[in-house]
């Protein structure tokens, strides 16, 4: 039997000396005639010379016999012997093992036994250990890359995850109603106490938002619900303040620049310790209580655990169907997620993340009926058995925010009813109940979940403000004043908000307290008010700020002498409706006045006709027709406007500064009827207009002996753009 074959067919480790002889067998043959360098073999512990040294020595010339070519013969038949049984036997030998054992005649360093190899053996070539990788070096390497890019791409992920918002939407609209109030006097929507926005900003995009009024604006008191002011992008630096003509910032901020100069140039010296007494030991109890609520914060931040037993057998498809929706592939993750619930319909995992992906989808295709898909879906995640409490909590609570978004209030109202029914001790889901029910505009309900509140957490903050604002609006003055004045010091998240350092100023102004402009101040300084003065909410910046304006000024020259013309007209129909078998006009009810009557007839609120009432005052709506810049404007309103003597309204100011509001004289008496605007005092004369800003601080007295009559005209800002006028949303 050939040698190759009974090595081939015995065990390795046994034929490796017969490997040995085979090789001593081709030495022998030609030991007489070659050079054959000294070598070392090892067997069984026991060293032995090569021989044909002397020989080699005594050969003349050393040159290369013919007989060498037998040798090359016999070892290339061994070789090609040896590979071609390797490859039948393949299943039956250890082929890694063989290899092994050939690497021990590797001579050239390359990986493998070849002819170069065989050189080297027969003393035909010096061995050359060239600096290469081994096959397995090479694969060894091919198989760590991927592994080591996978891993990076790993943490990438978990970084990128950490760091990205939780599904976070631009700005779309949600649904609109098209109901519009008969004649609510919005001379100062946020005066009045309204229901505040929720906590999430999302706005969907209506199909024509010319054609869609704000969702919220059929209730009496609502507040805009976005949760933002409505700004548009700032202008260039240099229409600002033109020569210091228009700067509207009140004596306080401009003394608290002043101050600031000063300190700025004063060098920074060490402050001096404190006395220890109880302030200080009042000042470390806040910072004891602060740094508990801070850990207390920090435990919530929590990873969520959204999987429970059945989703993590499907962990790795979960987890590629997320991957997809990550980026931003929404339409195939949301195939993916669907395809993993029909194949695991009992997946809360799998029903979360479609309701997710329909979630983005709605917003990529700024489709409401997608959003409602999703609101569905998020409630079908929540429903299914052994759901995590986690993904519960994450489930409702997003379906709590798309309803409000949409403007499903009592839908969304339920939904946090659930889940704080689901979990009791949870502060911060009652405090979003509370938000709901006064979107909902119901005051009393929201009343109830603070009291419950602040019950259990005394030093809640979010819980006092909105407490706070709940009793102004119930016109309980002295009693907000500290809820929300402890609420703003509170610093919470939820706090900060412009409406509350309104209220707050409102309120101490009411009771006669001057310190109210140091909150106006404060507010100012947080960039809730353009000054002190300027106090509206919903704006647009870079206009120019001034209180009082000329018909010149406004370019509405036109309208004025339209108006100025024919108020005599005007005079007689508003003195029809004004008969008190008709009854046209309404009570002013937006708690602005401080005693007295006020009653108003309104034309046109938010660029629209209200009802029929321009059906009683047929010539005083044909001459603005003319005036799309009065008609159009959808953040004011055209109105008759009768105040009683003995009237007082209290200061305060509209609720955006897009607009400018005329006053065109009716019925005025001689004396007694003054309208102050900053601090500046003027009088109505009949027959004449005047104009102001009404974002402004202003405040009326009605002191005469007989009623007072006007005309009131809010148009446009003269200096918003026409697309801004199509485009803001209606106030």
């Amino acid at each position: 039997m050939c040698p190759g074959l009974a090595w081939i067919g015995g065990d390795v480790e046994e034929e490796e000396g017969k490997i040995e002889q085979i090789k001593r067998e081709v030495l022998s043959a030609v030991s007489d005639k070659e050079t054959i360098p000294s070598s070392e073999e090892v067997k069984n512990g026991k060293k032995r010379e090569s021989r044909g040294a002397d020989s080699a020595a005594a050969r003349p010339g050393g040159g290369i016999p013919k007989s060498s070519v037998f040798t090359w013969f016999v070892v290339l038949a061994l070789l090609g012997v040896w590979s071609s049984v390797a490859v039948l036997y393949f299943d039956i030998v250890d082929y890694d093992r063989v290899i092994g054992k050939l690497k021990a005649y590797d001579s050239d360093g390359d990986g493998d036994f070849d002819i170069e190899d065989a050189k080297v053996l027969l003393g035909l070539k010096e061995a050359q250990r060239a600096v290469r990788s081994s096959p397995e070096d090479r694969t060894a390497k091919k198989v760590t890359e991927p592994v080591v890019e996978t891993a990076n791409q790993q943490a990438t992920k978990k970084q990128e995850e950490e760091e990205e918002p939780q599904d976070s939407l631009p700005e779309y609209e949600p649904e609109q109603t098209e109901s519009v109030p008969g004649s609510e006097d919005i001379e100062s929507e946020i005066q009045a106490p309204q229901p505040l926005p929720p906590i999430v900003q999302d706005d969907f995009i209506p199909d024509d938002p010319r054609d869609s009024l704000h969702p919220y604006d059929d209730d009496i008191g609502s507040i805009d619900t976005t949760g933002a002011l409505l700004t548009e992008p700032p202008p260039p630096a240099e229409s600002a303040v033109e020569s210091g003509q228009y700067e509207t910032s009140s004596k306080f901020s401009q003394e608290a620049e002043v101050i600031q100069e000063v300190k700025d140039s004063e060098p920074t010296t060490e402050p001096e310790p404190e006395p220890q007494g109880e302030t200080h030991r009042e000042a470390e109890e806040i910072t004891e209580k602060q740094t508990e609520d801070k850990l207390k914060e920090k435990a919530k931040k929590k990873k969520p655990k959204l999987l429970n037993k059945l989703d993590k057998t499907i962990k790795a498809e979960i987890d590629a169907a997320e991957k997809l929706r990550k980026k931003g592939k929404v339409e195939e993750a949301l195939k993916a997620f669907e395809l993993l619930i029909q194949q695991n319909p009992q997946s809360p995992r799998a029903r979360f993340g479609k309701a997710q992906a329909e979630d983005d989808l709605a917003e990529k295709l700024r489709s409401n009926d997608m959003l409602l898909r999703a609101i569905n879906s998020y409630r079908e995640a929540a429903d299914l058995p052994d759901v995590s409490p986690d993904l519960l909590r994450a489930a409702l609570k997003r379906r709590s925010e798309r309803q409000q978004f949409l403007g499903r209030m009592r839908a969304s109202v339920a939904t946090l009813e659930r889940l704080v029914h689901a979990f009791p001790d949870d502060v911060s889901l009652k405090n979003d109940l509370g938000v709901a029910h006064l979107l909902l505009g119901d005051n009393t309900g929201a009343k109830k979940v603070y009291e419950q509140v602040l019950a259990t957490a005394p030093h809640n903050g979010f819980a006092k403000v909105h407490y706070g604002f709940i009793l102004k609006s119930e016109n309980k003055i002295e009693e907000s004043i500290p809820y929300l004045k402890e609420g703003l010091e509170s610093g919470e998240p939820g706090t900060d908000d412009g409406r509350f350092y309104f209220h707050l100023g409102d309120a101490l102004q009411r009771v006669g307290d001057n310190s109210a402009y140091h909150w106006y101040e404060l507010g100012h300084q947080r960039g809730h008010f353009a000054s002190v003065w300027q106090r509206s909410l919903y704006n647009v910046d870079g206009l120019r700020a001034q209180p009082w304006w000329t018909a010149k000024e406004t370019g509405y020259t036109d309208l004025v002498k339209v108006l100025e013309k024919n108020w005599r007209t005007i005079r007689d129909e508003a003195l029809s409706v004004m008969d008190q078998n008709t009854g046209m006009f309404v009570p002013e009810e937006e708690n602005l006045r401080e005693k007295g009557e006020w009653g108003q007839y309104t034309l046109w609120q938010q660029g629209r006709k209200v009802g029929n009432a321009c059906q009683g005052v047929p010539k005083t709506c044909a001459l603005l027709e003319r005036h799309p810049e009065a008609t159009g404007c959808k953040r004011g309103q055209i109105k008759f406007s009768v105040m009683q003597p003995g009237t007082h309204v209290w200061p305060h100011t509209g609720p955006t500064n897009c607009r400018l509001r005329m006053h065109l004289g009716l019925v005025v008496p001689k004396q007694g009827c003054r309208i102050r605007c900053t601090d500046q005092i003027r009088e109505w004369e009949e027959g004449k207009v005047l104009i102001f800003d009404d974002s402004f601080e202003h405040e009326v007295w009605q002191d005469a002996d007989s009623y007072r009559l006007i005309f009131i005209v809010d148009v446009w800002h003269p200096e918003l753009t026409h697309n801004q006028r199509q485009t803001l949303s209606p106030i």
